[in-house]
């Protein structure tokens, strides 16, 4: 197999296009930083970790609850929600890419909750693992 010498310096010159842009944009961004350090922004120890709280609570709803996750804490949080509503709950993420589904076991069966129920429901799953989180971070 032979290569064409014209590509081959094709591809060394592109090469070299490109490092030399990664040169200059290495050049800008620490200019940049340079020039916006007088600009930081500093937030209490005590926000910090609200964010971190609120962000690992979020994590939790949102890709834990519906998974079957032998986590403690999510199992704790699910069993505190069945006890507050008084049913068996079932959690699931329908194959359609919908979001989560909250259903209920009835004498009839399964039914999804009503969009008043969810609502509520949501509301307080967000309150109880925000705490639940809360208690258990260092």
């Amino acid at each position: 197999m032979t290569v064409n010498p014209f590509l081959v310096k094709n591809v060394v010159r592109t090469y070299d296009q490109h490092q030399d842009t990664g040169r200059r944009i290495a050049r800008f961004k620490k200019y940049m930083d340079r020039a916006g350090q007088g600009d930081s922004v500093s937030i209490s120890s005590e926000a910090k970790r609200r964010q971190l709280v609120e962000k690992v609570a979020g994590e939790i709803v949102d890709n834990l609850i519906g998974s079957d996750s032998s986590n403690p804490v999510v199992n704790d949080i699910k069993q505190q929600l069945t006890k507050e509503f008084g049913q068996d709950l079932v959690f699931r993420y329908p194959s359609d890419g919908g979001g989560l589904q909250i259903l209920k076991k009835t004498d009839q069966g399964v039914a999804e909750l009503t969009n008043g129920e969810k609502d509520a429901f949501m509301r307080r799953l967000w309150e109880v693992s925000l705490r639940r989180v809360n208690e258990t971070m260092l």
